[in-house]
């Protein structure tokens, strides 16, 4: 841990899940907060990776340096940066403090220091879990009236095969096979399609 003569070695964790989204916000906020408490800060950054997984390049190097006994507190903005499950927040937590590495998350004012921080931390986990499950519902809702709507989803077809063209070319003595070159796809997609017509 850090002593009074040495800065706090604070460990910096932003992500974003899109590549189209920017961690800058994030990262702002954090050195303005580091800096303010005169903590040593190192950055580490996910750009364009879920919350939904927990292997990550800028979390699992954080991580090692939190078990190398190089990170003295981990500051993110919200939770759900650093995880959207309980288990996982849960898990974090628990490694944090058996290393003695402190949690401060900015917009949600948790500080594992104190007990009422930590029974926050404990009820922002469950919220943070419930908002990813309503927007998983949401998603699903969304996609099944699509779908009601005659939306297909999937990968595109490649070869599209006019079924009455393929019936008329095996009526006319051609194989299977011959029939798919014909039409320049594969055999399996012309069974396919008359199996579907």
């Amino acid at each position: 841990m850090a002593t009074a003569e040495k800065p706090r070695r604070a460990a910096c964790y932003s992500r974003c899940s899109t590549s189209e989204q920017s961690v800058d916000g994030q990262l702002e906020a954090l050195r303005a907060y580091t800096t303010a408490r005169g903590w040593r800060p190192t950055e580490y950054v996910d750009h364009g990776v879920s919350g939904a997984r927990e292997r990550r390049p800028g979390l699992d190097a954080l991580l090692q340096a939190v078990r190398r006994r190089q990170v003295d507190v981990v500051v993110c903005t919200k939770l759900d940066r650093l995880a959207r499950s309980v288990r996982h927040l849960v898990a974090l937590g628990e490694e944090f403090r058996a290393l003695g590495v402190e949690l401060v998350v900015l917009d949600q004012a948790v500080d594992t220091t104190t007990s009422g921080g930590r029974a926050l931390f404990g009820m922002l986990a469950v919220f943070a879990e419930f908002e990813r499950d309503l927007i998983r519902e949401r998603v699903i809702a969304g996609i099944r009236r699509a779908q009601a709507q005659g939306r297909r989803f999937g990968r595109p077809r490649l070869h599209h095969v006019d079924p009455e063209r393929a019936r008329a070319l095996l009526a006319q003595g051609l194989s299977l096979r011959a029939v798919a070159r014909t039409l320049g796809t594969h055999a399996t997609t012309i069974s396919r399609a008359l199996a579907a017509a």
